[in-house]
């Protein structure tokens, strides 16, 4: 599938050159951009998004330089700033290839919720969204405010809901409540956060046909190696994405993997 899209993942170290700036709530490993381009050819991934780490606060540094480092693979990046951030800093860093500010609402090192709107307001200029890393009750707390954001918006890894409660648990109906605004966006990836085993992700299927019935061309696919904050086993991440060649016809593939996110990252 020429242009398959991962929208999420990070790199990691040498902690020597890029220090960690935040209080650390896990160990990140070794994450080379070496060892993701191995990954890529692997999994047949011409375009990949690099999503800055909490570990790194607004020091973007280590994601734009792997976005250097990458070869063969076509990259833009989600990055965190500071509150004051300038209009030239934020020319230049979408010059480097970033569309998009996080926030993080379950670490520490983001940009504080305070700020959301006002970021929002800010970036459109530029086209970018929002990424929002959230858990089931910062998406129900938040989801008025998400309504009626200037700009466009994603919800990492669905808001990590427990995919054992099915799709009337009170997350995920305001997932989908904010997916029929127009304006929101999910990925689908980190299924070991949200209760489900490996390899087949059973329990997950029912809430994809809900999304594919609901917005099928809001919908983003990542792999979120390095997996940073998971226990046990390292995931596979070929395991979700066999798990969807499955669930999906190949028209909705091509929607989740090549155009959606061309659509919002601007590849092609």
């Amino acid at each position: 599938m020429p242009g398959r899209t991962d929208t999420h993942f990070h790199v990691f170290g040498p902690e020597a050159r890029y220090p960690y700036r935040t209080e650390l709530t896990y160990a990140p490993p070794a994450a080379t951009p070496a060892a993701y381009m191995a990954l890529a050819e692997r999994l047949g991934i011409d375009r990949a998004v690099i999503v800055q780490a909490s570990v790194y606060g607004s020091d973007n540094s280590r994601q734009l330089d792997a976005m250097r480092e990458i070869a063969g693979v076509e990259t833009r990046a989600v990055v965190v700033v500071d509150p004051d951030v300038s209009d030239e800093e934020l020319d230049e860093l979408h010059h480097k290839g970033a569309r998009g500010v996080r926030f993080i609402a379950t670490r520490p090192g983001s940009l504080p919720l305070a700020q959301l709107e006002r970021i929002a307001s800010r970036i459109r200029r530029w086209g970018w969204h929002v990424a929002l890393m959230l858990d089931g009750r910062s998406i129900v707390a938040l989801e008025d405010r998400l309504q009626k954001l200037p700009c466009p918006f994603v919800i990492d890894h669905l808001a990590d809901p427990d995919a054992q409660k099915g799709t009337e648990q009170p997350a995920f109906q305001a997932l989908l409540r904010l997916l029929r605004s127009g304006n929101c966006w999910t990925k689908i990836s980190a299924p070991y956060h949200m209760n489900t085993a490996a390899p087949a992700y059973d329990e997950l299927e029912p809430l994809v046909e809900a999304l594919l019935a609901e917005a099928p061309d809001r919908l983003l696919w990542a792999t979120d190696w390095p997996h940073a904050a998971t226990h046990g086993p390292t995931p596979d991440a070929t395991d979700l994405l066999s798990a969807l060649y499955s669930w999906c016809d190949e028209t909705v593939l091509t929607k989740i993997m090549v155009r959606n996110p061309a659509a919002l990252y601007g590849f092609g």
